[in-house]
């Protein structure tokens, strides 16, 4: 059986376990509901954390280069 057959076949007897006689499909289990919500905040989370540390990072690089920019400024109109 080659891994695409396989794959439908699959997918086919899935479809039947979760489907009803009247052609209704079961509904997800009570403590799944919650579960993309969830995921997407704590996704949400992780970029902000992500973002706030490379701003902070943006910053410090900032000021090292304004620093260090002004010293050679001066040093050249000092010459």
């Amino acid at each position: 059986m080659t891994t695409t057959i396989g794959w439908i076949s699959a997918a086919m007897t899935a479809r039947r376990r979760t489907s009803r006689p009247g052609g209704t499909v079961r509904r997800r289990a009570r403590g799944d509901l919650g579960e993309g919500v969830i995921s997407a905040a704590i996704a949400v989370l992780i970029m902000a954390f992500l973002g706030a540390a490379m701003w902070v990072g943006f910053q410090k690089m900032w000021k090292s280069t304004e620093a260090t920019t002004n010293q050679k400024v001066a040093q050249i109109g000092s010459e």
